[in-house]
């Protein structure tokens, strides 16, 4: 095993490609980090490579992709210092409507190959005595919109998977950081629309389905409401950086009053509010 560096930590950022992932990498470099980058869209990295960054193609559904990456990175520098876990992507359409096939894809890339990939880092992480993992959830694991009942699935797994991960690996001298994002200006609001018509836009689910289109049309779109990937990249640069970080880190646009409304008004309440967005 060799070093490159005996002073730099060392990160690895999922979903690197484009958006968050990618802010984030800029950062982590900014603040000096040995940054790994991993996705399946390798050409789409080439700024990072540009700017110092060491790009790997990964799909996180493919354990020898992700077994590959951490073998590279632990030969070289023995462990990851930071792991951010951010791959990720959202499927929406009627849960009567959607694959059970493709509801499983979803866990796959949301969860499990999340899981895997920790895996995987943690001996080397537990034999350093440190290290931070950072979750990247939604506020989508806290609260629910229409069609979108595989999604939420997921996120409300990865919030409770961090959490339990998060005591296990605290006696190991090892973080675990979920971050909430809300409404982040990033391709998932396009990538989502069209399956999700696909799926329900002509079906018994039709009219709220064109209604979620038309509300993230207006969410993601030009000119929306969307925050930049930017408040997301910073708010890891803080949990890294804290001695000791808050467990969770809400960002972006809607977040903090969604969570709000679903934690002090209720099912009902929120019920409606979600729903008047939806038509």
């Amino acid at each position: 095993m060799t070093s490159t560096s005996s002073a730099a930590k060392v990160a690895l950022v999922t979903g690197a490609s484009s958006g968050m992932g990618k802010e984030t990498a800029k950062r982590l470099l900014q603040e000096g980090l040995v940054v790994y980058v991993a996705a399946r869209r390798v050409d789409q990295m080439e700024d990072l490579r540009t700017l110092g960054a060491i790009p790997l193609k990964m799909d996180i559904t493919l354990q020898a992709d992700v077994l590959a990456a951490v073998t590279q990175i632990q030969d070289r520098h023995g462990a990851i210092d930071v792991l951010v876990n951010n791959a990720g992507f959202g499927m929406y359409g009627s849960m009567e409507e959607s694959t059970i096939e493709d509801a499983r894809y979803q866990f796959e890339v949301n969860l499990f190959g999340m899981a895997r990939l920790t895996q995987l880092a943690l001996p080397a992480m537990r034999s350093k005595g440190a290290g931070t993992i950072v979750n990247i959830s939604s506020m989508g694991g806290k609260i629910y919109t229409p069609l979108g009942s595989w999604y939420h699935a997921t996120k409300h797994a990865v919030e409770g998977w961090s959490d339990c991960l998060r005591i296990e690996l605290a006696p190991f001298g090892i973080r675990v950081v979920i971050i909430e994002p809300g409404v982040i200006a990033t391709e998932w609001g396009q990538i989502m629309l069209d399956p999700m018509l696909k799926r329900s836009g002509d079906g018994p689910y039709r009219a709220m389905a064109h209604g979620m289109a038309k509300a993230m049309r207006s969410s993601y779109g030009k000119g929306g409401s969307a925050s930049p990937p930017s408040v997301v990249a910073a708010a890891i640069l803080q949990a890294i950086r804290a001695r000791r970080p808050k467990t969770r880190y809400v960002v972006g646009k809607l977040a903090k009053p969604l969570l709000f409304i679903r934690k002090y008004f209720g099912d009902r309440v929120f019920d409606m509010a979600i729903m008047s967005q939806a038509k």
